[in-house]
C-alpha cells in the first residue's frame, strides 16, 4: 500500500508556473505507475499525465501537452508535474494517484488507479 502527499499548489497568474509534488511513502514507490487528474468545480476528474514505474513511457491530455510535465524520482519517492504557460482554464483541484502495474493498465482511466492523496488547489488568474 502506498499514501500519497500533494503539494506546490497555490494562486498563480496567467501565463506563470508552478511544480506539483506528490510523495509516496511505503516501500518499492518504483514500482507504480502514477498519474495526475484533476478536477474543476462541477466537472468530473479528468487526466492529465502519467508515467510509468521507471519513466520509460510518460503520457499527457491534449489540453496540457507542450505546457505540462510529469517526471519522477524514484529514490525521493516523489513524482512531480511541472506546469508551464497556465492558463485559467488549469484551475481546479490537482490530485496525485498510483497504479499497480498490469497488463490493462490505461492511463487515462480513473479506474486504473488504487491510491490517491487528497489534492492541492491551483488557482490560475487572468
Amino acid at each position: 500500500q502506498v499514501q500519497l502527499v500533494e503539494s506546490g499548489g497555490g494562486l498563480v497568474q496567467a501565463g506563470g508556473s508552478l511544480r506539483l509534488s506528490c510523495a509516496g511513502s511505503g516501500r518499492a514507490f518504483s514500482y507504480y505507475y502514477m498519474g495526475w487528474f484533476r478536477q474543476s468545480p462541477g466537472k468530473e476528474r479528468e487526466f492529465v499525465a502519467a508515467i510509468r514505474g521507471r519513466a520509460t513511457d510518460t503520457y499527457y491530455a491534449d489540453s496540457v501537452k507542450g505546457r505540462f510535465t510529469i517526471s519522477r524520482d524514484n529514490a525521493k519517492n516523489t513524482v512531480y508535474l511541472q506546469m508551464n504557460s497556465l492558463k485559467p482554464e488549469d484551475t481546479a483541484v490537482y490530485y496525485c494517484a498510483a497504479a499497480n502495474p498490469h497488463s490493462g493498465y490505461s492511463p487515462p482511466t480513473r479506474g486504473n488507479y488504487d491510491y490517491w492523496g487528497q489534492g492541492t488547489q491551483v488557482t490560475v488568474s487572468s
